[in-house]
């Protein structure tokens, strides 16, 4: 073989010593770009995680402004008034955490829905922690402020009771049935005792001293950082484990992370209640039914449910465990209100996705927004 043979066998015939030569090297730098690809996903993920638990306050997510500012709630105001039309008042949920839940994300937003279908002046009660001075207000103080926002918005509101905001919206339409033009009740807990559901087992199965030495030592208040502890506890696995592998596996999504950390400034967020008010909701409402059975006092007077006869509509999540479908449309059999004027509606999910989930926005409140606008 001559030399230039052999010089061309070199270059189209890399030496064996390349083979194990070149490869490991290749191979660990692959590690090390991986290895460095890990350690920035962990550092992303640790701050992110620290960021979701301790950093981030909740915001609502519609422009808005501060019409009343009550002991109880800020009335949030969306839009503007117009002459001749009813204003819609959303009740938000007072269950120990945040309004956000109505206005939770640009894009998916109740209110935003809302005013996109017919419903240019939104108001939003905007619930207040309550503060040691709070401790003993009751059911009542919260009726009488309820009253005062439709008082100042003209004496007459279209009503959408999200959850406990749905008894307290259901219990205002019966002490005031001319004050309410139409009553959307979503999720609402109307009868308590139907229905089989983990919320009515452990207020019925608990005793009233377990509520009452948690109010004892929290200073006369219901800490909201019991509450969120008590439904994180309802799904374990959720809250302690996928939630987590599923902010790892999204850490370079900015769309999705954005929408997380608007979740958990709202979910790591809870509002305290008054210990009264909250010792008041469990005996009376959810260990006794009183409201549904007709014996509740409100304002001085028994409220009824039959004295309910505006146009009503009933939303229930199939699979909703904080208040299940039965407790909600049970109210059809206890309202006055003609058949031809009650809908309802039973929509895949669980309870938070009827006020803050994307498909149910999509789908479902349009039509109860046009609904409403046509009352």
């Amino acid at each position: 073989m001559t030399h230039k043979q052999k010089a061309e066998q070199s270059i189209t015939q890399p030496s064996s010593l390349s083979v194990p030569f070149f490869w490991p090297l290749q191979y660990q730098q692959a590690m090390i770009e991986e290895g460095m690809k890990v350690a920035s996903d962990n550092i992303k993920f640790v701050s992110e995680e620290m960021k979701l638990e301790h950093d981030l306050t909740p915001k609502l997510a519609t422009p808005n402004t501060l019409r009343l500012d009550l002991r109880t709630m800020a009335l949030r105001e969306y839009g503007k008034p117009v002459e001749g039309n009813i204003p819609t008042l959303v009740d938000a949920p007072h269950a120990g955490h945040t309004s956000m839940i109505a206005d939770y994300h640009k894009g998916q937003s109740l209110i935003e829905t809302l005013m996109a279908n017919g419903h240019p002046h939104v108001l939003l009660t905007d619930w207040k922690s309550a503060t040691p001075d709070m401790a003993n207000l009751e059911v009542d103080n919260y009726l009488e402020e309820m009253l005062t926002v439709i008082e100042d918005l003209g004496g007459k509101v279209n009503l959408v009771g999200l959850c406990q905001g749905g008894w307290v919206s259901a219990m205002i339409a019966s002490r005031f049935p001319d004050k309410v033009n139409s009553l959307v009740l979503a999720g609402a807990p109307i009868d308590t005792n139907a229905g089989d559901g983990p919320i009515k087992n452990m207020a019925q199965e608990s005793p009233m001293s377990f509520y009452e030495d948690m109010v004892a030592t929290s200073g006369g208040l219901m800490p909201g950082r019991y509450m969120l502890q008590g439904w994180k506890n309802m799904h374990p696995e959720e809250h302690y484990f996928k939630n987590y592998v599923s902010l790892y596996e999204h850490i370079d999504d900015p769309e999705y992370l954005s929408k997380e950390e608007s979740f958990e400034s709202w979910y790591e967020n809870p509002i305290d209640l008054p210990g009264r008010w909250y010792l008041q909701v469990i005996q009376q409402l959810f260990k006794e039914n009183r409201f549904a059975k007709g014996e509740f006092v409100g304002l001085g007077r028994v409220l009824n449910l039959n004295a309910i006869s505006c146009p009503t509509y009933l939303l229930a999540g199939k699979d909703d465990d904080i208040t299940t479908p039965e407790q909600v449309l049970a109210a059809e059999q206890l309202i006055s209100t003609p058949a031809k004027d009650i809908r309802k509606k039973t929509v895949p999910g669980g309870h938070i996705g009827l006020f803050m989930g994307s498909r149910t926005l999509r789908e479902t409140w349009p039509e109860i927004s046009q609904w409403i606008a046509k009352q």
